[in-house]
């Protein structure tokens, strides 16, 4: 989409040169041929930057005429791109470190200043996995990470957080937690799967002693086919999560249960709309907290949601349990004058008062009742 308004003016200018004057092929001197201007934007804003560019002026070098940049344009931005590899990286990191959506990735963005449409977030996000998948396939760093070892245990498993977009599988090794190998796939089939296992394969100096990963049949087909003969097992939350399933379905049917006895909230709410009494307040706090206990879900296996809205509920009417308890206590130590005046202000008969014990109709009792 074609710019629809001019750029600002930048905030910041920084002025890079060559590292070194002598040409990098031949050894003699180059010269300082043009300026190039560019405007890159960064976290902190727009940054321009004038970059003195060389070229050698020998005719009998194979580098001759060709233009020599400063090397640390590099660590500002990747060439022809307006936005800095610091916006890249904070858009790698929100999108599969904290799992956001492209719509809450371009909302952070714009909140940090940056002047960005959502189509350029999903352009960042295929940059970012370029990068990513660049800086894992260096022969020489897997040697070093996997030497101290000798061994290797891989761990696969592919990061979606839109779905219908590009999946980044990521395949790393668990005794040192380094990933291995990063590609984006369209699609997941064991083909594409088995072709990124047997990558790996050949560039590691040292065996596979197994692979963990979830319980996708695309997955485990592909570790059948490329890696024979290698264990294969479920990572341990997946395990877990599966041997927890029927205490998970137990839990579930107990908090349906639970919900059933306090249903009815929202009358007991609308009862004491508009009034400002403190027995009001008291009963909108105690449905509040009704209404945030039935709300919060816990995580299954390792939290129980059913348990965890019984300690709440539980929770919640102990200081009532303990308010009735002291009512009783303080009706006991009052005198027997005191309870029968209260008795018949309020018409409620005591047991101390045969005069004013109901027993039956208005009307008169007879003797045998």
């Amino acid at each position: 989409m074609a710019r629809t308004a001019a750029r600002p003016e930048a905030a910041a200018h920084r002025e890079l040169r060559p590292a070194r004057e002598d040409c990098p092929h031949c050894g003699r001197r180059t010269w300082a041929d043009y300026t190039n201007h560019r405007t890159v934007t960064t976290l902190d804003g727009l940054l321009r930057l004038d970059l003195t560019v060389r070229r050698c002026p020998h005719p009998d070098c194979p580098l001759h005429l060709r233009p020599y940049r400063p090397e640390e344009e590099g660590r500002v931005a990747l060439p022809q791109h307006e936005f800095g590899l610091d916006v890249i990286a904070l858009v790698g990191s929100l999108r599969y470190a904290r799992h956001r959506t492209v719509t809450e990735i371009h909302a952070e963005l714009t909140a940090r200043g940056v002047r960005v449409c959502p189509r350029t977030v999903t352009n960042l996000l295929d940059r970012y996995d370029e990068l990513r998948a660049l800086g894992l396939t260096d022969t020489q760093r897997l040697r070093k990470l996997t030497a101290a070892w000798g061994r290797v245990v891989l761990a696969i498993d592919g990061l979606q957080p839109d779905v219908g977009h590009e999946v980044l599988w990521v395949i790393r090794d668990c005794l040192t937690g380094e990933p291995l190998l990063a590609r984006s796939l369209l699609s997941a089939t064991e083909a594409d799967l088995a072709a990124l296992l047997r990558e790996v394969q050949d560039a590691l100096p040292v065996p596979i002693l197994g692979v963990v990963s979830d319980g996708q049949h695309s997955i485990r087909k592909a570790v059948a086919s490329a890696l024979p003969g290698i264990p294969h097992q479920l990572c341990q939350f997946h395990y877990l999560r599966e041997a927890a399933r029927p205490i998970y379905e137990a839990d579930r049917h107990a908090k349906k249960e639970l919900k059933k006895v306090v249903r009815g909230v929202r009358p007991i709410e609308r009862a004491v709309e508009g009034q400002d009494g403190p027995e009001a307040e008291v009963t909108r706090g105690y449905c509040l907290a009704v209404r945030s206990a039935l709300t919060d879900d816990g995580r299954p296996p390792l939290c129980a949601s059913g348990l965890k809205l019984r300690d709440r509920l539980e929770a919640i009417d102990a200081p009532s349990v303990v308010w009735r308890k002291k009512g009783v206590a303080d009706r006991a130590e009052e005198a027997p004058g005191a309870r029968r005046q209260r008795a018949r202000r309020d018409g409620r008969p005591v047991a101390d008062d045969p005069d004013r014990l109901r027993l039956g109709p208005p009307g008169g009792t007879a003797p045998g009742e």
